[in-house]
């Protein structure tokens, strides 16, 4: 049995009661930059956690061992920056395991000038593996203040100029820059939203961790005549989506 991923919520969960809620702490602050970097790190986390995993495609591979996830941990958990699990960034969010980043980047096919729609901005991390990879992205968050320091993150990495930010709710999309060549979705809706299908071009793929109590990650490709090749990868376990796929008009 494949064991469960362990994954990261992008979009803020919903208060339980109407009642108002005590306000969430803000993320930390990124880690700075080390001198030396984590260049060991990374390659170690590439040949142990990816590659002996069964991740292959070289692209993938590369671009997981060039971006500094350091940059996009608050500095109190750089030393776990690579470690084999997710992390907490703040206000009830993570930073994704780093297989599980690296497996739906592949399940994308994102190569370079490829158009991504990423729903669940996070900590920045996911969006900067795809720009590595020369993709142009398009990413949404509908918590503010993480949008915010993504986007800090983003530019001290160098990803910040392939990166489109906008806060708000990602359940329908960026119709204005749609098509899009992959579309990665980093929380958990019960359903596949009709405007991210909508919103993809033929041919392109769309990641998606699907379902309640028990998710599974999807992956979907519209055909050139419309219709759809549907897989499903392994049970997940990410944050629901919040917005209008949790009830919220």
């Amino acid at each position: 049995m494949i064991p469960l991923a362990l994954a990261c919520a992008a979009t803020a969960p919903e208060p339980s009661a109407p009642s108002a809620p005590s306000a969430p702490s803000a993320p930390s602050a990124p880690a700075p930059l080390s001198a030396e970097g984590d260049a060991a790190a990374r390659a170690r986390m590439v040949e142990s956690q990816l590659r002996a995993r069964g991740v292959e495609d070289p692209a993938v591979l590369r671009a997981m061992g060039e971006v500094p996830r350091e940059r996009f941990v608050p500095a109190d958990l750089a030393a776990l920056a690579y470690a084999d699990h997710p992390l907490p960034i703040g206000l009830e969010q993570t930073i994704s395991q780093p297989y599980v980043v690296a497996v739906m980047t592949e399940a994308a096919r994102v190569g370079p000038g490829k158009r991504v729609l990423e729903v669940g901005t996070g900590s920045g991390y996911q969006a900067a593996v795809l720009a590595a990879l020369g993709a142009e992205v398009w990413s949404i968050e509908i918590v503010a203040p993480l949008s915010e320091s993504a986007g800090h993150a983003l530019e001290v990495a160098g990803y910040r100029g392939r990166v489109h930010l906008r806060v708000g709710d990602g359940y329908r999309g960026w119709p204005e820059a749609a098509p899009f060549d992959a579309i990665v979705v980093t929380a958990a809706p019960d359903h596949v939203p009709e405007p991210l299908r909508a919103q993809l071009a033929p041919g392109g793929r769309l990641v998606i961790p699907v379902g309640g109590e028990e998710q599974w990650l999807r992956v979907l490709e519209k055909r050139s005549d419309g219709t759809w090749a549907e897989d499903t990868l392994f049970p997940v376990r990410f944050v629901p989506m919040t917005g209008e796929a949790g009830g919220a008009q």
